[in-house]
């Protein structure tokens, strides 16, 4: 048995069971004060923030960047009532039909982080997958380019190998890599939450020089429509 378990402390207000995990800071500064300006209530949350929407029954909370944080972060909006989370965020193509601005809502995802072991996933770990279904077709009928595929999910950024990549890919059918996704999946499972994720490409990483995508139109572009989708609550509303 774990020594310290999460839970809601003295004086913390429940929170909506559905709502959106922000791992970009500039992403997140910008969902919270929109909400926060629009009448939602601010709630400490660790180093991240957290707002709700007792209009929609919405949570918004971020920024989460990187694997321990954002578990800790899931762990503790699980611990306040929440039971349906989307992560908003992005991850670098590795597949060579995948292109800046593609928007993928993965299937499975590769483990290259440390936290999931403790949560029982030393290979692979999965998002919730009739949760993921609805997600995709719900962002796919607003126009966006939704892709499918495998996420591998490293903590060293700045450690990533081409060839390692490319051989990911082609063993692995990795399709992008990013930095929280198969934590937060392995911990979601754990907790018996539905989880998901709509991660819009920002670079591609296998070229012979890496190509960061984030000052083009198409990434600024569905990145942004991403955002505006998820934040409306609507896809939660489809079943």
């Amino acid at each position: 048995m774990a020594v310290i378990e999460p839970r809601r402390g003295r004086g913390e207000k429940e929170i909506p069971s559905r709502g959106i995990l922000l791992v970009n800071p500039t992403e997140a500064k910008l969902t919270l004060d929109r909400e926060i300006g629009a009448g939602a209530r601010r709630q400490k949350i660790f180093n991240s923030g957290l707002c709700v929407d007792e209009s929609r029954c919405l949570f918004f909370a971020g920024p989460a960047l990187g694997a321990p944080v954002a578990v800790m972060t899931l762990e503790k909006l699980i611990a306040l009532g929440a039971k349906e989370i989307i992560l908003c965020g992005w991850c670098g193509a590795v597949d060579a039909s995948v292109a800046v601005g593609d928007v993928i809502v993965p299937d499975r995802a590769m483990v290259g982080e440390g936290t999931s072991q403790y949560y029982g996933c030393t290979n692979e770990s999965r998002p919730s997958s009739a949760f993921s279904v609805r997600l995709a077709s719900f962002l796919q009928n607003a126009g966006l380019p939704v892709r499918r595929g495998c996420i591998w999910s490293t903590d060293g950024v700045y450690r990533e190998e081409r060839d390692s990549l490319l051989a990911l890919n082609r063993e692995s059918g990795v399709t992008a890599v990013d930095m929280e996704f198969s934590a937060l999946c392995s911990a979601a499972a754990f907790r018996g939450v539905e989880f998901s994720a709509a991660l819009t490409v920002s670079d591609v990483t296998t070229n012979e020089k890496w190509q960061p995508g984030q000052g083009t139109i198409a990434f600024r572009e569905n990145s942004r429509q991403v955002l505006q989708l998820l934040c409306s609550g609507n896809v939660f509303q489809e079943k």
